[in-house]
């Protein structure tokens, strides 16, 4: 009988294709705050992807974005993808701390506006961070 199992293969948290669909839009910096880099994708933001040099630049970057990303964060029941675009077209909403379970500050919110949009903002520079962190801690509630 033969024992021999291939290795996991490692789950990605990020999506490529959502990259380059954001990239499309990278003169925002959508594609950078996606992968992680909320400095630059500020940067992105103001300087309209530094005058669209480095919009062009990103299109042969995102695969090393994506596996910098997938690397960087955790994986698990929380999916990124999802984490994202609930924070992109519904953040006002607070939707997606709904998704991770953040129900009070979700609720919040809801009520407030994305805490006046201030709290949207904040999100788009933590939101990464934040699904690691519950991905984190549903992982070491799972082990035990």
């Amino acid at each position: 009988m033969n024992s021999y199992r291939p290795p996991a293969i490692s789950q990605g948290t990020h999506s490529k294709l959502i990259g380059y669909l954001l990239w499309i839009l990278g003169f925002t910096g959508a594609h950078r705050f996606y992968f992680g880099k909320p400095v630059t994708g500020t940067i992105w933001f103001f300087t309209f992807g530094l005058l669209g040099i480095g919009w062009l630049i990103d299109l042969f970057l995102i695969p090393a974005m994506d596996r910098e990303a997938d690397l960087r964060f955790t994986p698990g029941p929380i999916e990124y993808t999802v984490a994202w675009v609930l924070l992109t077209f519904l953040g006002v909403f607070g939707v997606h701390r709904m998704y991770q379970g953040k129900w009070i500050s979700g609720l919040l919110y809801l009520v407030t506006g994305g805490l006046f949009f201030l709290g949207v903002l904040y999100d788009f520079w933590t939101l990464n961070s934040q699904v690691s962190e519950v991905n984190n801690i549903s992982s070491r509630a799972g082990s035990r």
